[in-house]
């Protein structure tokens, strides 16, 4: 069996080398690919222009066209994912087993959900379609904002 991404769980993944998980998708382990994943380990979600100013408080030479670039590769190569959100800038994650993002459409906050997807869990058979990938985003209110509103 092929060691992919996809073979880590979740708690596996916060302790994986990230040279391992680069040679894993078959990218070199550049110094950019190792600092990009470190900043998306550490702070989560986060859109091209979030992990370009974190990064570049270690690497001020690094250029926003080389952070740009590396994102992109890694988004194709599976690495990362990318989180698609309307009407705002996409924003990135380390890739991990699948789960669902609840998005607050009041501070735009991401929660990633780990949950069973019973709704789809059939649909193989059903409409005779076989699901390749799983992205499910739901937009809401989050509990921080939701008592912000409620005290106000």
């Amino acid at each position: 069996m092929q060691n992919t991404l996809a073979n880590y769980n979740f708690i596996e993944l916060i302790m994986v080398d990230y040279v391992e998980l680069l040679k894993a998708h078959g990218l070199k382990a550049t110094f950019q690919r190792m600092h990009l994943l470190e900043v998306l380990h550490n702070h989560g979600h986060m859109d091209v222009e979030e992990i370009y100013a974190e990064v570049a408080k270690v690497h001020p030479s690094l250029s926003l066209a080389t952070v740009y670039k590396n994102i992109i590769i890694m988004t194709k190569k599976g690495v990362l994912v990318e989180v698609a959100i309307n009407g705002k800038k996409s924003k990135y994650e380390i890739a991990k087993e699948e789960h669902l993002h609840l998005v607050c459409t009041k501070c735009g906050s991401i929660q990633d959900v780990f949950t069973p997807f019973k709704a789809i869990e059939n649909i193989d058979e059903l409409e005779k379609f076989t699901v390749e990938k799983q992205e499910i985003t739901l937009y809401g209110v989050c509990a921080s904002c939701s008592s912000i509103l409620h005290t106000s």
